[in-house]
């Protein structure tokens, strides 16, 4: 079975930009054997971001994903949303890898 890796990355401001930066990592981790777990690329799709009501819904689904989780990598600088995932990690006793983004 393959090891299940939460992808924690930055979403917010651009959007387009931070997505397309995240299926890169997805990409990498299963490149890599991995199975990839990256929520902001899943739930925009029929959750409004714009919705704080949603919003939170997502970020709530998406530490239910973490729990489920291996591993969680870090790529780049933490957002306010990635440190809440990062701090639910540590209490989860998670592994979590930083990860270099230069170059990618």
């Amino acid at each position: 079975m393959r090891k299940k890796v939460f992808i924690c990355s930055p979403f917010r401001g651009d959007m387009e930009g931070n997505a397309r930066k995240a299926a890169a990592y997805c990409r990498m981790a299963c490149e890599e054997g991995h199975l990839p777990i990256a929520p902001h690329l899943l739930f925009p799709q029929f959750l409004n971001e714009g919705i704080e009501e949603e919003r939170r819904l997502g970020i709530a689904m998406g530490m239910e994903l973490l729990a489920l989780c291996d591993e969680v990598w870090v790529f780049g600088e933490a957002t306010e949303g990635m440190a809440a995932e990062i701090a639910y990690a540590t209490e989860q006793g998670k592994e979590i890898i930083f990860k270099e983004t230069e170059g990618m």
